[in-house]
């Protein structure tokens, strides 16, 4: 059993961080894992709570236990070269497939945005094992001819694009394959710095009162690129699905707590609806 800090109550609560067998601290409300264990170490102990040492190694190693590594693009297209630009991607696509057991990297979605910011792509790739494997696929592919050629060409196809490097967290379900028609709905969060610890805390109970719907796709936290950014994609058949899970979500008791102990920890937060495009994995 663990114990949450509100103010000066104390509050109980399970550990849990997805696979890891590890003995975390769950702090709630505006108060940081990080200022609970410098502040506040001794008082705990007497408590008989053991905290997380936080220098002992990466909060990456603790949040996630996936042996993948995932590459979120996203494309800022221009409005009169939208269709250049998906022939471009898929050709894009076809071509890293063929060179999949050597890359050991895949597609597993590619969306383009219907409700939030229009005119956008989103390409999510898997990396199978650690950035050695990114670092290869690199190399390989700065000297393959093809790749190059539409790299340069999809430059004029673009207002802007952005890349990060993302891992999945432990305790989300794995990134299963849709059959379609779906829509899909990412929810992205720029949060305090040192706050992750507690989010995927509060996450972890969270994310139970959903997991008997088919809707949860996958949760990501940035690693290299924006960072402190959080992605949580949702999976729904139609827009009104949507509504009617989201409600159903909120009538689970416990729901409301975890919404209200994460908002705190949250500096910006947005929401895109999204289409699978017609070479997507995951439709």
């Amino acid at each position: 059993m663990a114990v949450s800090v509100i103010g000066r109550r104390l509050r109980a609560t399970v550990p849990v961080i997805g696979k890891t067998n590890l003995p975390i601290l769950t702090v709630a409300r505006l108060l940081s894992t990080s200022r609970i264990c410098r502040n506040n170490e001794g008082f705990l102990s007497k408590l008989g709570v053991r905290t997380m040492e936080q220098t002992k190694q990466p909060h990456s190693r603790m949040l996630s236990d996936k042996k993948a590594i995932y590459a979120l693009y996203t494309h800022n297209i221009r409005p009169d070269s939208i269709d250049k630009y998906f022939a471009n991607y898929q050709e894009h696509v076809n071509l890293i497939h063929s060179k999949k057991n050597e890359l050991q990297c895949e597609l597993v979605g590619s969306w383009t945005v219907e409700v939030g910011d229009l005119d956008q792509a989103l390409h999510l790739w898997q990396y199978n094992g650690s950035f050695e494997r990114v670092d290869k696929a690199q190399l390989v592919l700065s000297k393959d001819e093809s790749y190059q050629r539409l790299l340069r060409e999809r430059g004029n196809f673009l207002r802007s694009r952005h890349l990060q490097y993302v891992y999945p967290f432990s305790y989300w379900p794995e990134a299963v394959k849709r059959e379609g028609p779906n829509i899909y709905e990412i929810r992205s969060y720029r949060l305090k710095p040192g706050t992750m610890i507690e989010w995927a805390n509060n996450w972890a109970r969270g994310i139970t009162y959903r997991r008997n719907n088919d809707e949860p796709f996958a949760g990501f936290f940035s690693q290299i690129g924006r960072l402190y950014n959080v992605h949580h994609i949702w999976c729904y058949k139609d827009l009104q699905s949507r509504t009617e899970t989201r409600e159903s979500a909120w009538r689970s008791p416990g729901w409301d707590e975890c919404v209200s102990y994460t908002v705190p920890l949250i500096r910006e937060m947005h929401s895109r609806i999204l289409k699978p495009t017609s070479f997507s994995p995951t439709q």
